[in-house]
């Protein structure tokens, strides 16, 4: 293919088809333009910037290879596919990345045939590949699934597991090995490249085809001392020799920016006859970026930022972030207590815990991406005296719910459980929304299940937790910045399973759980415009429920309404449940139940995610007045 001198290659590049009619020599160029280009809208948009950039190269070269979308290329966790979404098609749309209605920041199945698989949780993706390989053989179709996994991701066991039973798939898997932060690899360079070329090359597979073959009539004990030589040889070499163990012929470590190297050996792997096959590609998270090459995180996710200063452009002021309240009060607990420990999956920074160890360096516990392993880690913990914190966003909990039922409430452990992002968390979309975690903690029997209202209430739930060795317990708090409320100079524990009258009234009852208190604030005052005498009560604990406060509320008053940023199966259902199993619904006050729709919700301002759920002061307006069948007055007059 050939292009005017200053034509921008990537301005030809729509689709991969587009792609491969290049030569291998203008890749290089191709992969700056696009890097240019990936870091000019996250700049704009915001996002994940560094993982994405650390897969540029990667990128051009798979799609360069392969017959994507025929082939399966499957992204884990999926927010180093930006590149990918810029090539496949999707370049016009890029600055829409995370905003409402614009594309999503994971690879998503809805959005574009280029993304056979959605991801955005962790460690999939090998699981996953191996099932469209298996499918492609079962009908006897051609095709091969590639599978690219890293950034953390193979701390997680799940990865180990699909890798085990990978075998079946011979050819048609392919895994690359993302290592962009030199947790496996030595130092890569010239020699490397040359040696993951030659034993990837079709005349090195061929001499090992035949090897192989020839050792085959061998009796057993010399076929299984060639094949060990074979496999210790090369790992001496090039490393890979757990990865031969799982069953995977092992290529690599190659330089994962020498776009026309990675070429040449995803050409040999493709035409081998050898599988499955994991090629280990050495990256730099945030390559070509000097801001992002620098920063401890590697830009990790960032605001929106100019790119010449690399400045981001975040807000400043304002109340503190329920995460760094969260991660004060937490470190003053262990000032106090020496039992106090804190156990995060690999997000340390993400939930304040970065704080934390740097005064407790030994008893802060990053242990990777492992949610499964970091719960039942705390259970043992608590089994001999601890007092662990394990620090999850909600929306990762879920991966260890197994662990939580069976190794911490069977045995009723007191471990602490700090669900940070509950409820709706923006640009991240539902991938990551906190929305399940009542409906699947407060089933539980022995588990006690707090949502902090403001960040004073946080402060309160974090000493009560420290203080309550009776069982497991659970606070759930969301994303953003809190309310304002200054924060108590001694925590106060609270009372297990007793909530708060914030305003007495007499009509209607709205009783709040977590943080959507400050609409219920608003929502009263506009009932109360209306001459509707308002109670509003800050329930605090979703498990134990308030008995004696539901009761009185539900016998004084004419409509309660239970107001929560969770999905249905929690604090409502639950009230609903005890009001039914009592006969309080009966002949006591219209129970009215208010919570995030039963459908998942794509990515937008937390504020416009509300107004769509329904949950926000206008709509708790409307819905006391349709229970009290004033239908007079809509939304349209309750807003009013």
């Amino acid at each position: 293919m050939t292009t005017r001198p200053d034509t921008p290659l990537l301005d030809t590049v729509h689709y991969p088809a587009d792609l491969r009619q290049l030569d291998k020599s203008q890749l290089r160029q191709l992969s700056d333009e696009l890097r240019a280009e990936m870091i000019d809208a996250v700049s704009v948009t915001g996002g994940h910037l560094g993982a994405g950039l650390g897969v540029v190269e990667l990128t051009v070269a798979i799609h360069y290879v392969f017959d994507t979308p025929h082939d399966r290329l499957i992204w884990d966790v999926g927010h180093q596919c930006y590149p990918h979404k810029i090539i496949t098609g999707r370049r016009d749309r890029i600055r829409t990345i995370r905003q409402g209605g614009g594309l999503s920041g994971f690879t998503k199945r809805a959005e574009s045939e280029y993304d056979p698989f959605g991801a955005a949780h962790s460690s999939t993706s090998i699981s996953a590949a191996l099932g469209f390989a298996i499918s492609r053989k079962l009908s006897d179709e051609p095709g091969r699934a590639i599978a690219v996994i890293g950034d953390g991701a193979m701390s997680a066991g799940m990865a180990y597991e699909a890798m085990n039973n990978a075998e079946a798939a011979g050819n048609r898997l392919i895994v690359i090995l993302n290592d962009n932060d030199m947790s496996i690899a030595p130092p890569v360079g010239g020699l490397s490249n040359y040696l993951s070329r030659l034993v990837s090359s079709g005349a090195y597979l061929k001499t090992r085809g035949l090897a192989k073959k020839v050792i085959q009539k061998l009796p057993k004990g010399f076929e299984n001392l060639a094949r060990k030589a074979e496999e210790y040889t090369r790992g001496m070499v090039t490393g890979g020799t757990l990865f031969e163990e799982l069953g995977f012929y092992y290529v690599g470590p190659v330089d994962g920016h020498d776009v026309e190297a990675l070429v040449e050996v995803l050409e040999n792997v493709r035409d081998a006859e050898d599988g499955p096959i994991l090629i280990h590609a050495v990256t730099q998270k945030g390559k070509g970026y000097s801001y992002a090459e620098k920063a401890a995180d590697k830009y990790h996710g960032v605001a929106k930022f100019d790119v010449v200063s690399g400045e981001q452009k975040k807000s400043a002021g304002g109340p503190p972030s329920y995460t760094g309240v969260y991660a004060k009060a937490l470190i003053d607990e262990a000032r106090r207590d020496e039992k106090i420990c804190a156990i995060t999956a690999a997000m340390p920074s993400g939930t304040g815990l970065d704080k934390f160890g740097a005064e407790f360096p030994n008893r802060s516990f990053d242990v990777g991406i492992a949610e499964q392993h970091a719960v039942t880690f705390a259970a043992g913990l608590a089994a001999q005296g601890h007092r662990p914190f394990c620090t999850i966003y909600s929306t990762f909990l879920q991966r260890a719910y197994d662990q939580v039922v069976h190794d911490v409430a069977i045995q009723n452990l007191p471990v602490r459980f700090a669900m940070d992002r509950a409820g709706l968390v923006g640009a991240d979309g539902c991938t990551h929304a906190g929305s399940f975690d009542l409906a699947y903690l407060c089933t539980l029997p022995n588990m006690v299940v707090m949502a902090a209202a403001d960040e004073a209430e946080l402060v309160n739930m974090v000493h009560t937790m420290a203080l309550h060795d009776a069982g497991p317990s659970a606070v759930r708090y969301p994303r953003g910045s809190g309310v304002g409320v200054p924060l108590p100079e001694t925590p106060q524990k609270l009372e297990i399973g007793k909530g708060r009258i914030v305003k007495e009234g007499k009509t209607v009852a709205l009783m709040s759980l977590g943080a959507r208190l400050e609409e219920c604030r608003k929502a009263a005052e506009s009932l109360e415009a209306k001459g509707l005498s308002v109670t509003i009560a800050d329930m605090r604990f979703a498990k134990p429920l308030d008995e004696d406060l539901i009761r009185k509320l539900l016998s004084t008053h004419e409509v309660a309404v239970t107001i929560e940023e969770a999905a249905v199966g929690g604090f409502g259902a639950h009230v609903l449940t005890m009001a039914s199993d009592e006969g309080l619904t009966d002949a006591g006050a219209k129970i009215r139940t208010m919570r995030l729709p039963d459908r998942f919700q794509d990515q937008d301002a937390p504020d416009k995610q509300y107004e769509e759920a329904g949950l926000t002061a206008p709509h708790i307006v409307e819905m006391v007045l349709k229970a009290l069948r004033r239908n007079d007055v809509g939304l349209e007059g309750a807003r009013a």
